[in-house]
């Protein structure tokens, strides 16, 4: 059966509140789509009414095309793996597995084959016969992951099942989650507070706000074409720097007390506020005004991703080193004035209070206008 999914203008209120507002998307059969924003944005509600949990205030929730707002959760076809991982504990990793199948009296021979096939994917052959307290954090989520595996659903449903795990095991589970999507073929819908998660394991992200959807798209389109300032800054690590500024025509902005830059957007009128965005990476980094290196040496920051600019115009700007991180293969510079994050490739010898002298190319210059919608957007 398919495992497409279709919201068609989804409400969900509590009394007078509101927590889920005329929400309408389409999911394809065998996607991996990742509801992604900041606490109480409503994509744990929604993952609930999606899987039956919770009622639906208002419009359609529709799977392989049937409309399901009154089908029981059970009668979804649907597997959900929460955040806690709500193992048995005086049960084997087998039995846990094997629990939901016996309560619907599959067959044994079935609940063997299943058990086995998903263990063998997860890597659990071998610690069948344990009970959870005999795990790893890892190995209790693998488990529990397993458990939905074995019902064969429609769609896999998770809500931020990684948060308890440290970061290495994050990254390791959540390369273990795609490869398990590109294997079993089988609708994936994800939701998580974290855009490094979301932008390494989705094919599509669903940005909330509020109880909004913000913007649907890929990962990389709607990080090279956020469609407001909410977007922008949400996708993206670190976040892409802001400068408030007011439109003087001819796609510049005049930014109070740092100057004039030129963008692309020459459709924004003049007079009004404006807000231009670029991130860290496409900040590009000259010579130190009077700093301990010059950019020889490949401190220079590259345009990564193919998206080349051109050096031409000004937007050059001086600020002073206010702090710096050094991760090895990348350095990030924050400057004071303006308040902007530079990445630069490699390590750097540039330190607290040193000048830098930087330059915004006008090609990777984000114009958001007054209402903090996107100006002029550009294919990525």
């Amino acid at each position: 059966m398919s495992g497409s999914l279709s919201l068609r203008r989804v409400r969900k209120s509590f009394g007078a509140v509101d927590v889920i507002r005329d929400v309408s998307f389409d999911i394809r059969d065998g996607g991996f789509t990742v509801f992604v924003g900041p606490s109480g944005c409503g994509k744990s509600t929604l993952l609930r009414m999606i899987c039956g949990l919770e009622t639906v205030s208002a419009g359609e929730i529709a799977i392989g095309g049937d409309v399901v707002n009154h089908v029981p959760a059970a009668r979804r076809g649907l597997a959900m793996v929460f955040q806690s991982y709500a193992l048995y504990p005086h049960m084997t990793v087998f039995q846990n597995m094997a629990f939901g199948l016996e309560n619907i009296a599959t067959p044994k021979p079935e609940i063997e084959r299943r058990v086995a096939e998903a263990a063998r994917m997860l890597k659990l052959d071998t610690y069948l016969q344990r009970k959870p307290t005999a795990l790893s954090g890892g190995q209790r989520q693998r488990v529990a992951i397993g458990r939905a595996i074995v019902r064969e659903p429609r769609i896999f449903l998770f809500d931020e099942p990684l948060s308890n795990l440290d970061a290495e095991l994050r990254v390791g589970m959540r390369a273990e989650l795609t490869d398990l999507h590109r294997r079993l073929g089988t609708t994936m819908v994800y939701v998580t507070h974290d855009q490094t998660e979301a932008m390494t394991m989705a094919d599509t992200i669903v940005v909330l706000r509020a109880g909004h959807v913000e913007q649907v798209g890929a990962p990389l389109e709607l990080y090279n074409n956020p469609c407001n300032l909410f977007v922008a800054g949400f996708i993206g690590s670190p976040r892409m720097n802001f400068l408030d500024g007011v439109s003087v025509g001819q796609g510049a902005v005049e930014v109070s007390g740092i100057g004039r830059f030129e963008t692309l957007a020459t459709e924004l009128p003049a007079g009004g506020r404006a807000t231009i965005g670029i991130r860290p990476e496409h900040i590009r980094l000259d010579d130190t005004i009077g700093g301990r290196v010059s950019d020889a040496g490949g401190n220079r920051v590259s345009d990564a991703g193919g998206n080349r600019v051109s050096d031409a115009g000004g937007n050059h700007v001086s600020g002073t080193v206010a702090g710096v991180e050094q991760l090895g293969g990348l350095s990030y510079l924050r400057l004071a004035s303006p308040d902007v994050t530079v990445q630069i490739a490699g390590q750097t010898g540039l330190g607290y209070g040193d000048a830098v002298s930087v330059h915004l190319p006008p090609a990777a210059i984000h114009v958001f206008d007054a209402d903090g919608l996107a100006v002029g957007r550009r294919s990525p």
